[in-house]
């Protein structure tokens, strides 16, 4: 008898989606990743290519022999891990993991908990999507490098605790930017000159001063301000 076995990130989810696939599909839980880089090492041949090097979670270890024992026990396998590119990655590892069983494996994707939605999805399985995954590993990678090559200098320079990261670096960085430039700024005080004026009889309109004999005026304070005043008032 034909037994499908599909994968998804949360237990919640598992027995939703059994409940709508019935007989024929075994629906598991891989709750979240498996792999991940190593904790105590960089983990990362910078000398290769970069080539990450994963291992297995030890937390996770139940979790995923059960997946294999279950694959094992399947005559096909799909991953229904999440749509973004996490999910992606863990359809990778998963498959990295599984393929062992020799057993056919595919890709489903679904964004609602709907019976539709997931019968849609079962019915049109595709392979993973590699460029998604290397995302997500670059992501990763980034994080790593940064986190475990910049943090033991931010200890060095100041105290241990410190911890430098992909993003939050960055963040930092342009914020003390635009500190420099804000403690650096000196004000400048200008003035300009508006007025309403007539047109004859009972006409007006509201006018500002642009230009003085076709130079634009920089009027540095008060005094000069109402100097120009008068001017214009005496050129009347």
């Amino acid at each position: 008898m034909e037994k499908v076995l599909v994968i998804v990130e949360s237990p919640a989810k598992a027995r939703t989606i059994k409940k709508y696939l019935g007989k024929g599909y075994d629906v598991k839980a891989s709750v979240g990743h498996i792999r991940d880089l190593p904790k105590r090492e960089l983990g990362i041949d910078v000398e290769n290519g970069f080539a990450p090097k994963y291992v297995s979670l030890r937390a996770k270890s139940k979790v995923l022999k059960e997946l294999r024992d279950r694959a094992a026990a399947s005559t096909s396998i799909l991953l229904a891990t999440d749509m973004d590119r996490e999910g992606e990655a863990i359809a990778w590892h998963l498959e990295e993991l599984l393929k062992k069983t020799d057993r056919p494996i595919k890709r489903i994707i679904f964004n609602e908990i709907t019976k539709n939605a997931i019968v849609e999805a079962v019915e049109h399985p595709r392979d993973i999507d590699i460029d998604k995954v290397n995302a997500q590993q670059a992501r990763r990678i980034l994080d790593r490098l940064v986190g475990y090559m910049v943090s033991p200098v931010l200890w060095k320079i100041f105290y241990r605790g410190l911890s430098a990261g992909r993003v939050q670096t960055v963040g930092l960085r342009l914020i003390c930017e635009r500190e420099k430039e804000i403690r650096a700024f000196v004000p400048v005080e200008y003035w300009t000159i508006e007025g309403r004026l007539c047109c004859g009889g009972d006409r007006e309109f509201d006018a500002k001063l642009l230009k003085i004999d076709g130079v634009k005026p920089e009027i540095g304070s008060e005094g000069e301000a109402l100097r120009i005043v008068e001017e214009i008032k005496a050129s009347e």
